[in-house]
């Protein structure tokens, strides 16, 4: 298990994730709920699909190395332009104010997971899991990596989201991201082309 991979991992989630609507749709669950519920609820459905991802790319792995590496890069450069085009809509975008509400721990547990799970199908993030795993085959240290980053980015949104938001920008962290996926684009296609 690679640390490098740990940490290439961590910091390519976590810098996609934390301005994407997995932010966003715990911020506002954790107003709705109780922040720990929230946070345990959300975690559970990350482990879910960080698993599917992580075995996903792991029979991805097993094709011709040249069009994992040409569909990785494809996958980069795709999630550039998705955190570009979030980013300019996020410019213009409002907060809205939630009422707190109280329910019962389960329930809460429930709902969190249940949104997440659903909202994450196919999201940036998993697919880059899923590249990451094809790429460096090394799924242990992609799943260790991009479910340390989901429970992060959750975690702040949970603890600080509505206080990180009045310091950074959520369209500058659209714009980090996709230079992030730019990045790892640009280091794909230069392993492909020599």
């Amino acid at each position: 298990m690679d640390p490098v991979v740990i940490g290439l991992t961590f910091v390519a989630i976590f810098v996609v994730e934390l301005p994407d609507k997995t932010f966003l749709a715990t911020l506002v669950l954790a107003t709705r709920y109780r922040p720990i519920l929230v946070w345990i609820g959300v975690g559970l459905a990350f482990a879910v699909q960080t698993t599917v991802a992580v075995l996903l790319g792991h029979a991805v792995s097993f094709l011709p190395e040249e069009v994992v590496q040409a569909a990785a890069g494809v996958m980069f450069l795709l999630g550039a332009v998705i955190l570009i085009r979030e980013g300019r809509g996020h410019q213009a975008a409002e907060d809205e104010e939630v009422v707190t509400k109280d329910v019962s721990g389960h329930r809460a547990i429930v709902a969190s997971f249940l949104v997440l799970f659903a909202a994450e199908w196919g999201d940036l993030s998993q697919l880059l899991t899923i590249s990451l795993v094809a790429k460096y085959e090394q799924p242990v240290a992609v799943f260790i990596g991009a479910l340390g980053a989901l429970l992060v980015v959750s975690g702040l949104a949970v603890v600080a989201g509505r206080s990180l938001q009045r310091f950074v920008k959520l369209h500058v962290l659209h714009y980090i991201g996709a230079g992030v996926c730019l990045l790892l684009a640009a280091a794909t296609a230069y392993e492909l082309l020599t």
